[in-house]
């Protein structure tokens, strides 16, 4: 379904109950599998990430359709690779099936996991005969996703020999590391973090009640939305000392004139303040996630910029880098795409003539991302608004809630 989007009659005032953290979920439900003993965890996010974990760890089956979801993917292939007498073939979308998993594989293959390729070489879907994995030492590049270095901390305690990681060159999204890396020791198991190297030693998780803490980085749009609007916004279970590396929001936003100000009960208002910086230059390597939303903020607020640490955006539910400068033109904005990493606005814009009809390209980050353009455009379209069940099913119904208007286009 496609929808236009217009902005509130009043000045916004909203209080808003965001998502529960699909990053902390999906680790959770991981290591809750992995832990002998462990009862099923009910208190997780809600949304089609952490739905099709949940099937592909409760159903039993052995083939999984894990659709477009990255993350079930990566941490789903350790997993399954290490169940000893489980064969489970785990495919996904069209885009998943573009989705490169190479790495991962022959990381788990060099610690003695057996993982056939059912399609391209390199590529899903998978079929993967559980054993009892052997570990030892192995060397990533420190540029590919974290998602494959969690996926193999988290089964590093099952394997024979522990596993110990070295990283070879500069870490990209270090807090996700970091991260999965807490909630393991939380669980029991202690690890060793020196300079790029990562030991985990053979051990087993303890049993634990997981508390899943909202999600910083759907708060990224009500962000978006103070900063585009000045209104009076207050989001409700997040944490102030958060594991989750886009909890730098609070400090990146000050650019935006948005100040951060928990009370309390952790409830967290949003106050705009008058104070813009004129430019913007940001390395997001350890958030990029937050690229989509702050890219639109800065072209609505005319503030020119330059986004590095990007490298991970070709490969995600679309190739983000390119999907961000075709869907910034139509608002008359000039992007540019260099080295792969990084986006640029220097303020050169081309006139528009139209409502711009905004392509989400089955992503639910540029559906949430550009419907605050609303603010500045009433009346934007926004394409397959379903994306966003991804990881925010009551996006809509939030905003509706803060006074926007959405109607079928």
């Amino acid at each position: 379904m496609n929808c236009r989007i217009f902005p509130p009659d009043e000045m916004i005032e909203a209080e808003i109950n965001l998502p529960l953290s699909k990053s902390i979920s999906n680790r959770a439900l991981i290591i809750n599998a992995l832990t002998a003993g462990a009862p099923s965890l009910d208190n997780v996010a809600s949304c089609d990430d952490t739905d099709v974990m949940v099937r592909a760890l409760t159903s039993g089956d052995s083939s999984v359709n894990i659709g477009a979801a990255g993350t079930a993917m990566r941490f789903l292939t350790a997993y399954f690779a290490s169940c000893p007498g489980k064969e489970t073939v785990i495919d996904g979308s069209e885009r998943m099936r573009q989705r490169p998993i190479k790495a991962l594989v022959d990381a788990l293959r060099s610690c003695g996991a057996q993982i056939e390729y059912l399609g391209n070489e390199g590529f899903p879907p998978l079929k993967i005969s559980g054993t009892k994995l052997s570990g030892g030492n192995i060397s990533l590049p420190a540029s590919i996703s974290s998602q494959y270095i969690s996926a193999l901390l988290m089964v590093a305690p099952l394997m024979e020999n522990g596993l110990t990681i070295t990283l070879d060159g500069e870490i990209i999204s270090l807090p996700y590391i970091k991260m999965t890396l807490l909630m393991m020791s939380q669980s029991g198991v202690e690890s060793g973090f020196t300079g790029n190297t990562i030991t985990v030693n053979p051990g087993k998780y303890s049993p634990r009640k997981f508390s899943i803490e909202a999600d910083w980085s759907a708060a990224s749009y009500w962000y978006e939305i103070a900063a585009l609007s000045a209104g009076d916004i207050t989001l409700k279970g997040l944490l102030p000392e958060s594991c989750q590396g886009d909890s730098k929001l609070a400090e990146i936003f000050t650019n935006f004139g948005i100040v951060s100000n928990f009370d309390n009960d952790n409830l967290l208002s949003l106050e705009p303040s008058p104070d813009l910086s004129p430019r913007l230059k940001i390395d997001l390597s350890e958030q990029p996630d937050l690229a989509q939303t702050i890219a639109v903020t800065c072209c609505m607020l005319g503030i020119p910029f330059i986004i590095t640490g990007l490298s991970t955006l070709r490969i995600k539910e679309t190739d983000r880098l390119e999907a961000l400068r075709k869907e910034l033109k139509k608002f008359g904005f000039i992007i540019t795409v260099e080295h792969d990493s990084q986006l640029s606005w220097n303020g050169d814009r081309i006139p528009i003539y139209e409502i711009p009809v905004i392509d989400t390209y089955n992503d639910h980050r540029m559906a949430m991302a550009f419907a605050p353009t609303s603010l500045y455009v009433p009346g934007v379209i926004i394409n397959d608004v379903e994306v966003v069940t991804k990881s925010y099913p009551g996006f809509w119904d939030d905003l509706q809630l803060a006074g926007f208007k959405i109607i079928e286009a």
